[in-house]
């Protein structure tokens, strides 16, 4: 028997609308420790690894351990069904190919509730090693989409992010515009707005510019967004959600030359 409540509802439906663009079908993995999600896109160029700890649901049941497939999209449009202070509940029982997702106004004067047939995925975990990063960039989430909105504008399809003794920065290249856009490591008047930088070697990668402006969808989860790097290694892209846990992104830097 599973059984998950949550207070905030609106969260897990921030959560399905940051990921379903990129991944369409995935297994939802629950134990007693959390409900976790790890899934590729479709050409296994990014990979991303959602864990909500069992004590930030209200509610926790898990007898033994699921893995619970499922259509991100179908399961995205059921979560819009849900008011944004609504309470959400979800229940599958042992040996069950449904899941059941509830939703509850604050005043229990509505209810509502949805059974979604799940499915057979196969999946494999990837083995994500600990790495001691060349450079972690701590900004604010708001910042770094708009940072990534603003280079698509310039019509690359690539981002080079660079960090040195200098802050970090931004930059893509067009047939007609060069466009570098730079935080510097210092701190501001407000701690939240503060770009934070840990160096331990300067580095510079180019990734797709697609999938980070994919990545952004993840903002209002969190106010700031840690990017973690190391040459040659996948950056990872990771919000915060609340006490509960993270959202991660991995993506692989683009194989080639990168100017200074």
């Amino acid at each position: 028997m599973l059984e998950l409540r949550l207070v905030q509802g609106s969260l897990l439906k921030k959560v399905l609308e940051s990921i379903k663009d990129l991944v369409n079908d995935a297994n939802f993995d629950c134990s007693a420790t959390g409900f976790s999600l790890q899934a590729t896109d479709s050409s296994h160029v990014a990979l991303v690894a959602l864990l909500l700890r069992s004590e930030g649901f209200e509610h926790y049941r898990c007898d033994r351990n699921i893995s619970m497939g499922m259509n991100l999209n179908i399961m995205a449009k059921i979560l819009k069904c849900a008011g944004n202070d609504d309470i959400f509940t979800l229940k599958a029982d042992d040996g069950s190919d449904t899941v059941t997702f509830m939703f509850e106004s604050p005043t229990q004067d509505k209810i509502a509730d949805f059974e979604m047939k799940l499915m057979d995925i196969n999946s494999e975990h990837v083995g994500i090693p600990e790495v001691d990063y060349h450079a972690i960039v701590r900004m604010p989430s708001s910042e770094f989409a708009r940072i990534c909105k603003d280079l698509s504008s310039m019509g690359d399809t690539g981002i080079v992010i660079s960090v040195t003794n200098e802050g970090v920065r931004f930059s893509t290249r067009g047939d007609i515009v060069t466009a570098n856009l730079c935080r510097p490591n210092t701190m501001v008047d407000k701690p939240e707005e503060a770009t934070i930088i840990e160096m331990n070697e300067p580095v510079s990668l180019k990734f797709a510019l697609r999938y980070m402006n994919s990545f952004t969808k993840a903002t209002p989860l969190s106010s700031t967004v840690t990017l973690s790097l190391f040459s040659g290694l996948p950056v990872v892209v990771e919000y915060k959600i609340a006490e509960m846990g993270y959202i991660r992104f991995y993506l692989a830097p683009k194989i080639e030359e990168v100017d200074d």
